[in-house]
């Protein structure tokens, strides 16, 4: 199974820029050291609720949103504009290529 690392990343950045042990912030956090480990090693994951009120009690704040897929096409107009077309040419030939081996498994 693979480690979740979102969460605890989030935990031990704020918890560190807090200067909190793990004990510190499960006590003001109201849980446990080990849970406190446990969501910073990636053994569990930590419900959104309990997420928000330990980076809470670190002083910071949890925000999350949704939203469509950045698809970067105002960057690559904007460098369509003012690249020479030959290296407009050879970047979507190379992409093209990139995007045909991955859809075949490659890890170019």
């Amino acid at each position: 199974m693979a480690k979740e690392v979102y969460s605890r990343n989030l935990i031990h950045t704020a918890r560190m820029q807090a200067g909190l042990t793990q004990a510190e912030l499960a006590r003001k956090g109201k849980t446990s050291q080990a849970a406190v480990s446990a969501y910073e090693s990636g053994k569990r994951s930590p419900s959104v609720e309990t997420l928000s009120r330990l980076i809470r009690v670190t002083g910071m704040e949890l925000r999350m949103r949704l939203s469509e897929p950045d698809t970067h096409d105002a960057s690559r107009k904007s460098a369509e504009k003012i690249l020479p077309r030959s290296q407009v040419r050879a970047h979507i030939t190379r992409e093209g290529k990139r995007i045909s081996a991955h859809g075949r498994g490659s890890k170019t």
